[in-house]
């Protein structure tokens, strides 16, 4: 796969990350990382810690907000997978942001809590597999294990958060599972 068609879907995930808000708050989540050792951002956004791993994605100009809309907009879609997002799911949604390193007061914070109020849109979820299925191609197996174990982890946990009735049901709905299970798919092109 070529790198254009690579940058393209990565520009595509990022401009509906941020299409809710103007260019000023995506420069400065930018600027931020920009401040960080690369490797550093990346790790810290993805949850991954594999050096072979996070070597790859550096070499395919994975960039850290990058790796944030990337890890982010799974916790969200499971979140509303059931239609509204409970009290616990969004407690869930705002610590996996915290562990892939996004503050609460900052720029993607407040599209989080945006999307916390508000279901994202289609364009977000379309954008947002497609860049995964064209960032996985050219990873080898083992690589491409490790990215979606490291993205979906956190959604898993969202999923895992609302429970299931009084421990007698899973705790993860059938809705939920199910987009877990579409998430998870984008990754196996």
């Amino acid at each position: 796969m070529s790198d254009r068609i690579l940058n393209d879907r990565r520009n595509g995930l990022e401009e509906a990350f941020f299409a809710e808000h103007n260019e000023t708050l995506r420069r400065h989540l930018v600027d931020s990382y920009g401040k960080q050792d690369r490797r550093q951002a990346l790790a810290a956004s993805s949850g991954i810690r594999d050096e072979a791993v996070l070597d790859r994605l550096m070499e395919l100009n994975l960039s850290a907000e990058t790796m944030t809309a990337l890890t982010l907009v799974p916790l969200v879609l499971v979140a509303w997978a059931d239609g509204s997002v409970s009290e616990m799911e969004r407690k869930a949604v705002i610590d996996g942001a915290a562990h892939a390193g996004l503050l609460a007061n900052s720029p993607g914070g407040a599209l989080l809590e945006s999307w916390l109020r508000n279901e994202p849109s289609a364009a977000l979820v379309t954008a947002w597999k497609e860049y995964v299925r064209a960032l996985t191609l050219p990873l080898d197996l083992d690589a491409r294990r490790a990215l979606e174990l490291g993205v979906l982890d956190q959604a898993r946990n969202v999923a895992d958060a609302a429970g299931g009735f009084m421990g007698l049901t899973s705790r993860i709905s059938s809705a939920e599972r199910e987009k877990l299970t579409e998430l998870s798919v984008a990754f196996h092109p």
